[in-house]
């Protein structure tokens, strides 16, 4: 069983209270988090992504076909550790005690993942190559399959924060077929853009410290995942008329 259904929330405790409205502060954070890491890889790293695993697969199949195995050896290394990260960050969703939480828990083992790929990619200066590059774009891969599993057990069918493009397709379909607009997904879909032009502007611009931003917009997500949702303002129902011949009339 679940944490998800363990505890008796069948929203998870990253979804906001106003649900269809707007997603959770952790999940805009977390989905900040995505474009920064993706663009922070794609720059860097070998030109691979660390958690939009459709396109590493794609690559694959180009690189073995263009006899590009050098692109071949950093996609294997992207899809090995989103991997291990999905594994890991499931696990430890799903199977801590929903009393204590266990999202946080994941929360902070990504935290530290990044914390690490911060201090791994300072030391080489910003611009890692060789057994350097392959590690951090695995400790990067590992971080973000980390976030997407956790999000996968204790999230709603529809919520993401790396598998945007599934997102996308949702609120298209929804909106074709039932007249209805996911604003929380909405937002979502203009986040992770957003997180991915303020990391390439630091990679361009001050490449040493780049992935401050995505360290530091996860620990803020940890950190609002202690923060209660807001209840929602409850409707005002006015009372029902009296039926014809009750013999009630309004005083």
């Amino acid at each position: 069983m679940t944490a998800q259904a363990r505890s008796g929330r069948a929203g998870g405790p990253l979804t906001s209270r106003h649900a269809g409205s707007t997603p959770s502060a952790t999940v805009v954070t977390l989905t900040l988090v995505t474009g920064a890491v993706d663009t922070l890889s794609f720059m860097a790293l070998g030109d691979v992504f660390t958690s939009v695993m459709t396109a590493n697969l794609a690559l694959l199949g180009l690189s073995v076909g263009s006899d590009d195995f050098v692109l071949t050896g950093h996609v294997a290394v992207a899809l090995a550790g989103f991997v291990c990260g999905v594994l890991l960050g499931s696990r430890i969703a799903a199977f801590g005690d929903p009393a204590k939480a266990p999202h946080r828990a994941a929360l902070a083992v990504e935290t530290l993942l990044l914390c690490g790929f911060l201090a791994g990619w300072i030391a080489v200066g910003g611009r890692p190559s060789g057994g350097a590059e392959m590690g951090l774009l695995a400790t990067a891969a590992v971080a973000m399959g980390c976030q997407s599993g956790m999000i996968r057990v204790i999230g709603t069918p529809t919520m993401s924060t790396t598998y945007l493009t599934g997102t996308l397709t949702g609120i298209l379909a929804e909106l074709a077929t039932k007249g209805r607009l996911q604003r929380a997904n909405v937002v979502l879909i203009a986040v992770l853009p957003l997180g991915a032009a303020l990391s390439a502007i630091l990679v361009t611009w001050a490449r040493t410290y780049a992935p401050v931003l995505p360290a530091g917009l996860l620990l803020t997500a940890t950190l609002l995942s202690f923060v209660p949702p807001r209840e929602p303002r409850p409707e005002a129902h006015s009372a029902p008329d009296p039926a014809p011949g009750s013999g009630k009339v309004d005083p």
